[in-house]
């Protein structure tokens, strides 16, 4: 998903990875890595792998629950909160300029620098909470869903930023009295081609800041399915025609320019709403990721598959692996071209330029 470009929001040559694991018992002991860094060398990556990223440097790195992979085209790394980590629990990936790694959790901010993980610090200066701005070195993080904003990084100091008021609040809280989450949690951050920061809630619509003000936008069918559920602004795109695509495939959005509004601290997007792409299976889709690949080519991902924009069609894609269709929950493009597909239990797929095929790892000889 192009998570804020580096954000979501993932070789110098194109490079097979292994197809099968080597023969034999493997040696599954820990051992120290021969590159002065932290981390244990392993053989396999674990079955839920949600997120994907490749650094400027080409190496890999994948997340699943409860740890994260490095693989640097020879080795494949595993690392744990005994590592360094503030949490296992990792729900973002990006880069700084300096080439520095940022991994976004629920308990804080870990940053690694090659060698170790040190963790950000955060500012206990409550007057930020309203000082929304941006530089262009900014990082910006979520720190897991529970909080009523996002939080920005200068190089020093995070600061937590909180959400205008949404004209929708009070209308939920008096049609569900009882709701224990927090609807303003983030669920999906996107930066756009004007570098616009777009951050979809819980179930009160769609912030977005373009370095100077807060808009807003709410539709009811985005995060809310036909069966009643709360799904969420799980994913955000801008495709090459400049249209955004939030959350399924109905239909497509122009942003307008937006009107000053000097007497509210929150302003409304201005926008149109047309027709989107036509589902062969008559179904809305809720998408938990999405993707415009480097020939504009539109790419979306559910729980159930894969379709790909055909003109004005989504082409799906069903990946069986034996036992049935694997449940796919992001989509990546590296920066050799080469497409990459994280699932809920069957690890890590790669596009061939006809299916996706698993990926699986060798054991590197690591005593040398």
């Amino acid at each position: 998903m192009k998570f804020i470009k580096t954000i979501h929001w993932i070789f110098l040559i194109s490079i097979a990875i292994p197809s099968c694991i080597g023969k034999g018992k493997s040696d599954t002991k820990s051992k120290e890595p021969t590159h002065n860094s932290v981390g244990k060398f392993v053989s396999k990556i674990a079955p839920n792998t949600h997120l994907m990223y490749q650094d400027k440097k080409h190496n890999y790195w994948f997340v699943n629950d409860s740890m994260v992979y490095k693989y640097d085209e020879k080795i494949l790394l595993q690392f744990t909160q005994e590592d360094g980590l503030v949490s296992n629990r990792i729900i973002g990936i990006q880069e700084d300029q300096l080439g520095n790694i940022y991994f976004d959790t629920p308990e804080g901010v870990s940053k690694f620098d090659g060698k170790q993980f040190e963790t950000l610090k955060i500012s206990s200066d409550n007057f930020q909470k309203n000082n929304w701005k941006s530089e262009p070195n900014d990082l910006w993080f979520r720190i897991g869903w529970d909080k009523k904003g996002p939080y920005r990084f200068d190089g020093k100091y995070l600061y937590h930023l909180e959400f205008p008021k949404s004209k929708m609040e009070e209308e939920l809280y008096t049609k569900y009295p009882e709701i224990t989450y927090n609807p303003y949690s983030i669920y999906s951050m996107y930066k756009d081609s004007k570098d616009f920061l777009w951050f979809g809630t819980a179930d009160l619509g769609i912030y977005q800041f373009d370095g100077k003000k807060i808009s807003w936008m709410y539709e009811e069918h985005l995060g809310t399915t036909p069966e009643g559920g709360a799904f969420g602004i799980r994913s955000i795109m801008e495709d090459k025609e400049g249209y955004f695509w939030i959350c399924n495939a109905n239909y497509k959005y122009r942003i307008l320019s937006n009107s000053e509004d000097k007497t509210s601290q929150l302003s409304s997007i201005n926008y149109t709403r047309e027709k989107g792409l036509v589902n062969k299976s008559a179904e809305t889709l809720y998408l938990m990721s999405m993707l415009v690949d480097d020939k504009g080519t539109l790419w979306m991902v559910n729980n159930d598959g894969i379709w790909k924009r055909n003109d004005q069609e989504l082409i799906p894609f069903l990946i069986k692996n034996g036992k049935g269709n694997i449940s796919p929950i992001s989509i990546y493009q590296d920066h050799q071209g080469d497409f990459w597909l994280g699932t809920k239990t069957d690890g890590i797929y790669k596009y061939d330029g006809v299916d996706f095929k698993k990926v699986l790892f060798n054991k590197k000889d690591t005593s040398h």
